[in-house]
């Protein structure tokens, strides 16, 4: 047996959701992008999900979603049963070549709800119970307060060409580069 550390693998993570926090409401789409600290691109993995039973959308966020058509459908469209979902997305997690890191912006929010979906229908979190915020991240690299650390405040060098569109195998992508640029200016200071 190796005595070598495992690589950490950033695992960029969007949720979209009909409400606030999970159970009264539900996760309809989530999607990930492993990365490696380089930015080589490992894999993705997507879902939508079947509704909580019992739970309903929350007005405001229902209202958002009013808004932006193009992604409701998206994550509306083949859902799967939150367990299938959650059990097969442990399965890919655990199948990197590394450690995974669960990555997010804002953390808190995501991680919310994945971790929760995670514990009530596999068990079990591969991520332990923590997340890398990237927001806090922005914040000690720009040297601004948490609340004007946003991405209207990062600089351009940062971003690469990809949409943010709602839909989350699309803003987990865009975030994972995110992260990625940003890492590696970190490291280099």
């Amino acid at each position: 047996m190796s005595d070598k550390p495992r690589v950490e693998i950033y695992v960029s993570t969007d949720v979209e959701v009909d409400g606030p926090i999970p159970g009264p409401h539900s996760m309809l789409s989530f999607a990930s992008a492993a990365y490696l600290a380089d930015k080589t691109l490992l894999g993705t993995f997507a879902a939508n999900l079947d509704f909580l039973p019992g739970a309903s959308g929350h007005p405001d966020t229902l209202a958002w979603w009013k808004d932006h058509p193009d992604a409701w459908q998206a994550a509306r469209r083949n859902p799967q049963p939150p367990q299938a979902a959650m059990q097969d997305y442990v399965a890919w997690l655990e199948a990197l070549p590394g450690l995974p890191v669960f990555v997010g912006y804002p953390a808190a929010f995501d991680f919310m709800f994945v971790y929760w979906y995670l514990m009530r229908f596999a068990g079990r979190s591969p991520f332990s119970f923590s997340a890398l915020d990237m927001k806090t991240m922005a914040m000690t690299m720009l040297r601004k307060d948490y609340r004007r650390s946003t991405k209207s405040a990062m600089p351009k060098r940062w971003f690469d060409d990809l949409p943010h569109t709602h839909v989350a195998v699309d803003d987990a992508l865009e975030q994972g580069a995110l992260f990625c640029n940003m890492l590696k200016e970190s490291r280099s200071r």
